[in-house]
């Protein structure tokens, strides 16, 4: 709950600077943009407003909290950039709407350019089809029932003849529309530089537009219809095109590579697409955040509390600070950095749109639409600081940071080609080998237990355990036997100790005891001196057997280590 109320608490990091519940603004994210479109250094909010779907669609501009401009746009938009189309000066860039078929491209606030897609090929059946009919060589119902086989046209007989008068003298075109738009730097990096328009079209087209010419520099072919896109680097240089499709995947396009390079498939449909350096960051309309790198792999997975309405970047150039908004159904918009929940801003509606940047002269300027039409403002205040910690349940942070693998060698590479060519032959061998060492480990524990060389008895009617303790730094040393009767109840009697020693090298007193009685559970400490007899800097090792009136293989063997003799034996 701490943790909880201190990401919530946006008093201390955010100013509410402007709240209008009824500014009747009813956009999307991809419709919102901060531009200085005068050059005075003062950013103004361009928005492209859906209006009502039918009425009152317009493209508004608020300077602060006012509006100061407004023009009617014929059809809804479904994207707004603004960008650099040439290098005059003062330099201010111009917006670009895509509506329909159509880029409307305004400058100085002023209609100045309108760009149309190019059509696309028409069916040559069709096309004969309408040629025959241009010139009266077919009727109408035969021309209706031509075009009915392709499927082309589906009208009542009355209307038939009414609707082939009309059309037949027109030239046949197949147009398709624009489902989204972004900017792509042309040549140079910098803020002010000259960007292209970056389109994708219904067709399952991404078209690049040149930005003086409006000609098309280059069209990529998609497996589905673009909803979404995000596009860094340059165009004469290197550039990747993120885009988000309808078919629920996620494809990268490159530089000279006209279908996509990598493909991201997602368990559910995309909603909001974000790109954070080398890394995307996914809106899914299961409740998800997700992140892939460019080339495709997947990093980490947050679980959202609500679906995702919409999502941007936040992107604060004096701080250097980059992270995630997404806006929830439960009205909040929660800040991500990397998986890790920095804050969470709640709002008195449903938050539809997100855009931040500078707005005026403030560079830290949030602007959020609601649904209900309202207007938010809030500032970052230059004393907020966000805690970059891990409070998502899960794995720590560090398991996510990957490991700096160094390059494959030749010799590695040849290692794993050898291993692809005799991978029957190496696992046949492997399984020999394993089952040699399994034998042969066998062998020997057998060859222990008749042998009596382990320091605990294999017999039930003596069930004995025995361990050795060596005090001293020499040449005396103290051997101190542990001997104990492991049985429930049952007493081992008539019992003796024997050493087996190099005697060029030790003398011991004594070398044999008798136990005349065990009892269960009791511990039996039995203490020898051993002398060293050298001052070579040698040692050996001493054998201790536990051995029982009438019989010839001993109870117990141990083998005790003797140290090497730090001191000088007494002659």
């Amino acid at each position: 709950p701490c943790a909880r109320s201190h990401l919530t608490d946006s008093c201390t990091r955010w100013l509410d600077a402007h709240y209008d519940p009824v500014a009747n603004l009813y956009t999307f994210s991809s419709c919102i943009a901060l531009a200085d479109l005068h050059g005075d250094g003062e950013n103004k909010l361009v928005v492209g407003d859906l209006g009502t779907g039918a009425c009152n669609i317009k493209l508004k501009v608020y300077k602060g909290t006012s509006l100061v401009s407004e023009n009617t746009l014929l059809d809804l938009p479904t994207g707004l950039v603004s960008f650099h189309m040439d290098q005059h000066e003062p330099r201010t860039p111009a917006i670009a709407v895509a509506s329909g078929p159509f880029i409307y491209v305004y400058k100085n606030l002023r209609p100045y350019f309108k760009f149309t897609l190019p059509p696309l090929e028409v069916n040559p059946l069709e096309q004969e089809v309408w040629t025959q009919a241009k010139e009266d060589m077919i009727d109408p119902m035969s021309l209706k029932e031509m075009l009915e086989g392709i499927r082309f046209l589906m009208l009542d007989p009355q209307e038939m003849e009414t609707y082939v008068n009309l059309h037949k003298q027109q030239p046949l075109r197949r147009q398709t529309v624009i489902t989204c738009i972004s900017t792509l730097k042309k040549n140079m990096a910098e803020e002010d530089a000259v960007s292209c328009l970056v389109i994708g079209a219904e067709s399952k087209d991404i078209y690049v537009l040149d930005p003086e010419a409006f000609t098309v520099l280059s069209k990529m072919s998609l497996p589905s219809v673009p909803t979404l896109i995000d596009v860094t680097g340059q165009f004469d240089v290197e550039f990747r095109i993120t885009v988000a499709c309808r078919n629920g995947n996620i494809y990268i396009l490159r530089r000279d590579s006209p279908k996509p390079k990598y493909c991201i498939e997602l368990t559910s449909h995309p909603v909001g697409l974000v790109r954070i350096g080398k890394n995307v960051v996914v809106g899914c309309a299961q409740e998800t955040l997700l992140s892939y790198t460019q080339k495709g792999k997947k990093l980490w997975t947050v679980y959202l509390p609500a679906p995702v309405m919409t999502m941007g970047l936040m992107d604060h150039h004096t701080r250097g600070f980059q992270a995630v908004l997404v806006g929830l159904s439960n009205c909040q918009v929660q800040l991500y950095r990397d998986k890790n929940l920095l804050n969470i801003v709640k709002t008195p509606d449903v938050v539809t749109s997100i855009c931040f940047g500078r707005f005026g002269r403030e560079d830290g300027s949030l602007i959020m639409t609601t649904k209900g039409g309202g207007l938010i403002v809030k500032i970052l205040k230059r004393t907020a600081v966000f805690d970059d910690r891990d409070t998502a349940p899960g794995p720590p942070l560090a398991q996510s940071i990957r490991l700096n693998v160094p390059k494959k060698t030749k010799l590695y590479v040849d290692q794993t080609m050898r291993e692809r060519e005799n991978a029957v032959a190496m696992h046949r061998a492997f399984q020999m080998d394993l089952s040699r060492l399994r034998l042969a480990s066998a062998r020997a524990y057998v060859k222990a237990l008749e042998s009596s060389l382990t320091p605990m008895s294999a017999s039930l009617s003596e069930p004995l355990k025995m361990n050795a303790v060596v005090q001293g730094l020499g040449p005396s040393f103290k051997l101190t036997l542990n001997v104990q009767n492991t049985a429930a109840c049952r007493p081992v009697m008539n019992l003796a100790v024997s050493f087996l020693y190099d005697e060029a090298l030790y003398s011991m007193r004594p070398s044999f005891f008798k136990i005349p009685l065990l009892v269960p559970g009791l511990n039996y400490p039995i203490d020898a001196f051993v002398e060293c007899l050298v001052d070579k800097g040698i040692s050996d090792i001493i054998k201790v057997f536990v051995l029982q009136q009438g019989k010839s293989a001993p109870l117990l063997t141990a083998h005790i280590n003797m140290p090497v003799s730090e001191g000088l034996p007494l002659n």
